[in-house]
């Protein structure tokens, strides 16, 4: 009996100290190309890291734009004929400008380009915009797209780690969004 009331003790003492602060990985000098959804750096070379309040801050005095990065699933192959295909709804933080599959390591030309003619126009070409790039809490692809923005020689990149998880736990407002059109897409029929 007194090893069940010690035991039941130490499970109460133990449950009141903090668990050790994940430290964060060293920021690395290329893209991340695997594993997106680890902890993430605590700094990116060039540009600003936010927190939700610094970002909130933000898009309270729209004072910057923010891009969303989140890949978009892709429709499944061999679907029997007749089925509907319905993409999975994204909920953004609200005026943001999603612009998927950006943020992989390695982008094919086709999506570099997207992600620079995205850039561009919600910019206005100005190259001092604050751009606000953010994904999930833990992704990698937001932390690669700001990286890839900084290159593109925008000056006032800022990164918001936390992304949506962060955003809806502080209790703020979510949007259901689409991403925007790539060119060969304009002319199609939706999905």
């Amino acid at each position: 009996m007194i090893w069940k009331i010690t035991g039941l003790i130490l499970t109460m003492i133990a449950s009141t100290i903090p668990a050790p602060a994940q430290q964060s990985p060293p920021e690395p000098d290329q893209y991340r190309m695997e594993n997106y959804r680890t902890p993430v750096p605590a700094t990116l070379t060039g540009g600003r890291v936010l927190t939700t309040a610094e970002a909130e801050t933000i898009w309270r005095a729209k004072s910057g734009v923010f891009i969303d990065v989140l890949p978009r699933a892709p429709k499944p192959q061999n679907l029997p004929a007749g089925t509907i295909w319905r993409d999975k709804p994204r909920l953004n933080i609200p005026g943001s400008v999603w612009l998927p599959d950006t943020g992989y390591g390695k982008l094919s030309t086709a999506t570099e380009d997207y992600l620079k003619q995205g850039i561009k126009r919600v910019s206005g070409g100005n190259d001092a915009m604050l751009l606000v790039v953010y994904c999930q809490a833990d992704c990698w692809m937001s932390w690669n797209a700001a990286k890839r923005i900084l290159s593109y020689g925008y000056r006032d990149v800022a990164w918001y780690p936390e992304g949506t998880d962060g955003w809806e736990f502080a209790g703020l407002p979510l949007e259901e969004s689409q991403p925007e059109p790539r060119a060969a897409e304009e002319t199609l029929a939706p999905r």
